[in-house]
């Protein structure tokens, strides 16, 4: 893109300061901002001006989940027709890595944690080891896609060469970075981070499969015959992934999209739950949980909204090529922007100071016709690392690993 593009782009969103300290860069920092500006979709800034219409939800009732006694009964089969779609290649695993370890007091990429006690183990070294179990057990290689972002590609692709991908095949291993959306002020002017870079944040957790399409690793997926993605957080040290007993379930109940799922262990627990949305699979977040729905039972004097997902989900591949092709919702959240201010200094702000966008991994399910809720066993599979200490923590995920049998 030419410096007259950007301006001609630029002024078509009204987003021409964006340039202000053009004169001030050296050539590679107006090549990198004219490359950014080239790159950023400007036409979902127009969406601020009405952030309350985006997404209003249709009418929630109750989806039943597959729970732990019919699954234990039907444990040989599903896992039968689990591992012969991952012997036939069929299965692949994508790893959502995107985020930084901030809140852990770490500026390493949030998979380079350090968790160990008497020993180094690592966040990144738990969910390969816990995939190393299925192609054990399978006697095959599954092709493992990594997403980054542009904060911490670098040094999460160096650390994993580092550690030799901790025993897992490198030729199974594909990288791919999430695409970023302009983080803006409450009128829709895009910050700046610095003279020669707009402010940007990461397009959300259902922004994964257009940013590995848009890489070009959909070719891997065609040419290696994979049918179905099992899409995973970074955060989970305890979850299984490619559950051959999973991936079958699936299969069988001839579902879309499967979610395991841990029932909750309170009402008010800040997880998402699983639903019907207007007749069709969704999620509703915890804070949209009234106390109606919050309270309401099913047929057996159970909550009606009981399970909670734990962000790993299956889906089929022709049907996330078919929402690709589309448009997911977008949702704007208030959020704590650095960027500089009108002097060209620095400002960490401590408060939420404008507007990023994203979309949600929700959406995407919403969009298809099936879904199955698989619960699995909280204690075993569901150990999220968001803290330091406390609720969902370094502290509780290491006891939850030391419960089955890791050590530290």
């Amino acid at each position: 893109m030419t410096l007259e593009q950007a301006k001609e782009k630029l002024a078509k969103y009204g987003q021409e300061h964006v340039l202000q300290y053009y004169e001030e860069l050296t050539e590679g920092e107006r090549q990198a901002l004219l490359d950014q500006i080239e790159a950023t979709d400007m036409s979902i800034l127009e969406a601020c001006s009405h952030r309350e219409d985006l997404v209003k939800k249709g009418v929630i009732t109750p989806l039943a989940a597959m729970q732990l006694s019919e699954i234990e009964a039907n444990r040989e089969s599903f896992t039968e027709t689990g591992l012969a779609a991952i012997r036939a290649g069929k299965v692949g695993a994508v790893l959502l890595a995107g985020g930084m370890g901030t809140r852990l007091g770490s500026e390493d990429p949030k998979g380079m944690y350090n968790i160990g006690l008497t020993r180094d183990l690592y966040i990144f070294e738990c969910l390969i080891r816990n995939l190393m179990d299925v192609v054990r057990q399978a006697d095959t290689w599954i092709h493992l896609f990594v997403m980054t972002s542009d904060k911490n590609h670098e040094s999460t692709t160096r650390f994993l060469k580092e550690k030799d991908f901790f025993g897992y095949r490198p030729e199974y291993v594909h990288f791919f970075q999430q695409e970023m959306a302009a983080a803006v002020d409450y009128q829709g002017r895009i910050y700046l981070e610095e003279k020669g870079k707009m402010a940007t944040s990461p397009n959300g957790n259902g922004g994964w499969f257009v940013s590995m399409k848009n890489s070009g690793l959909l070719d891997v997926v065609h040419r290696e015959g994979i049918e179905w993605l099992n899409v995973f957080a970074v955060d989970n040290v305890l979850q299984r992934i490619a559950d051959p007993c999973f991936v079958g379930a699936t299969i069988r109940k001839e579902c879309a999209v499967g979610a395991k799922v841990v029932k909750k262990n309170a009402p008010d627990e800040k997880v998402g739950v699983m639903c019907l949305e207007d007749g069709r699979p969704s999620i509703v977040e915890y804070y949209e949980l009234t106390d109606e729905l919050m309270n309401a039972r099913d047929e057996n004097g159970d909550p009606a909204y009981y399970f909670g997902v734990i962000l790993n989900y299956l889906f089929r591949v022709p049907d996330l090529e078919r929402l690709a092709a589309g448009n997911l919702p977008l949702h704007i959240v208030e959020k704590k922007i650095p960027h500089l201010d009108g002097e060209g200094r620095p400002v960490k702000p401590e408060e939420p100071n404008g507007y990023k966008f994203e979309n949600l991994v929700l959406d995407m399910i919403h969009q298809m016709d099936s879904c199955l809720p698989y619960e699995v066993v909280r204690n075993r599979e569901f150990a999220p690392i968001k803290n330091k200490t406390g609720v969902d923590s370094v502290e509780s995920a290491r006891a939850l690993l030391q419960e089955n049998g890791v050590t530290l």
